[in-house]
């Protein structure tokens, strides 16, 4: 072509300074802090409006499905529209969510700031990891997965943590725990405006609400990687919802911080454990995670057999690293395989994976614990979430040369 009619060439978009990906996974921590900010609170809820286990189970279920019915929508949306203006609605609805939490004055209003809770975080979780990822470009694409699986986990640990010392120490236990996290929401909607993304891609067409799904030759890559995480946050979610009835029954204590603590250090080692394997190959972090979640659900079985706090504590740590590693090797995958235009609908994909399990085995062992008694089952549970983990380890070491 000659050089007078040259189409004129787009310059490169310069590298936003690596603070700007630290900056970006903030608003993912300050929307995951909100998630179980409410756990230790349930008790005192209870004891003000009366209502029994069964309806705590509703208001729970209406948080995984409004995280699920938000997945179904918002990857899409990410990535037609852009990251930012799917951020900011969610950071809205998260403040709002704040704001029916502190002045709650019935069951219903709990089901609805917890519907807004899981619609926030199915966004933050497709859209806001998507948007970390973004800001660091394709150079950096492991320090995004690094960054945006660390907030997410570790913003789920700080939530129960900070409830549960806000809760038993200030006046106003419920009010004062979601104004706090009302003042970090609005430093992440600061964070969200100031952040440095790309415009994203010409629209597709297609559905807006579908079921998520990534490009066909990253599927395989999908299902090795939720063959891993989705185990690891099942057992989070049973070591959360178990934790405080153990504690209570083995160190005789209905502490909000001391069940906050046992959360916050589950979601530590999550983070933690992801900083030390980062530079491993993701075969082997994804080894390794499902190595974490068959340890984990041994020491829990052991905990709840042998009445054992140390072992209830080691059951807490490892599924954090099973988890942890799970989810890094996973997004790493995601990251490194599927185009900008597809990722946030594929972290969508990913989230829905792990969060199914995660939402509905907990609740079944938990009524076949009333029904036969605690400790058959959590020895069922962990034992058939434990093979389910081998598996999804033999899995992945079966396949290296894809997940490499």
């Amino acid at each position: 072509m000659p050089r007078s009619l040259a189409l004129p060439q787009a310059p490169p978009r310069a590298a936003a300074p690596t603070r700007w990906i630290w900056f970006a996974a903030w608003p993912v921590t300050a929307v995951f802090v909100l998630s179980n900010a409410a756990t230790p609170l349930y008790v005192l809820w209870q004891r003000q409006l009366g209502f029994s286990r069964g309806t705590l189970t509703v208001i729970f279920a209406c948080y995984i499905a409004g995280l699920l019915g938000s997945l179904l929508v918002s990857g899409v949306a990410a990535d037609r529209l852009g990251r930012r203006r799917v951020l900011l609605p969610a950071l809205g609805l998260a403040l709002a969510a704040c704001a029916v939490f502190a002045t709650a004055p019935s069951v219903p209003a709990l089901v609805v700031a917890r519907l807004f809770t899981g619609v926030a975080v199915g966004a933050v979780v497709s859209a806001g990891m998507a948007a970390v990822s973004d800001v660091a470009g394709a150079h950096r694409a492991r320090l995004a997965a690094l960054l945006a699986s660390s907030a997410m986990v570790f913003g789920a640990g700080l939530g129960p943590l900070l409830a549960g010392v806000l809760s038993e120490t200030l006046p106003g236990p419920t009010v004062t725990v979601f104004a706090v996290e009302a003042v970090l929401l609005a430093t992440a909607v600061l964070a969200v405006l100031r952040m440095p993304l790309p415009r994203p891609a010409a629209p597709r067409a297609g559905a807006w609400v579908r079921v998520p799904r990534v490009p066909r030759d990253s599927r395989t890559r999908l299902a090795l990687g939720l063959a891993v995480f989705a185990p690891g946050i099942t057992a989070t979610s049973f070591v959360l919802s178990l934790g405080p009835s153990l504690l209570s029954g083995l160190l005789g204590t209905t502490s909000r911080t001391v069940a906050g603590a046992l959360a916050f250090a589950m979601f530590l080692t999550a983070t933690a454990v992801q900083f030390a394997v980062q530079r491993l190959a993701r075969p082997t972090i994804l080894a390794w995670g499902a190595a974490g979640t068959v340890a984990s659900m041994a020491a829990l079985v052991a905990a709840v057999h042998a009445a054992s706090v140390p072992a209830l504590v080691a059951a807490a740590l490892l599924a954090g690293a099973g988890q942890g590693m799970g989810q890094l090797g996973g997004l790493s995958l995601l990251n490194a395989h599927v185009p900008t235009e597809r990722l946030a609908e594929a972290n969508a994909a990913f989230n829905v994976g792990g969060y199914l399990p995660a939402g509905i085995l907990p609740v079944t062992a938990g009524y076949l614990s009333d029904a036969t008694g605690l400790a058959t089952g959590a020895t069922v549970f962990g034992a058939v979430l434990a093979s389910v983990a081998a598996a999804g380890g033999v899995a992945v070491l079966a396949a290296r040369r894809r997940t490499a």
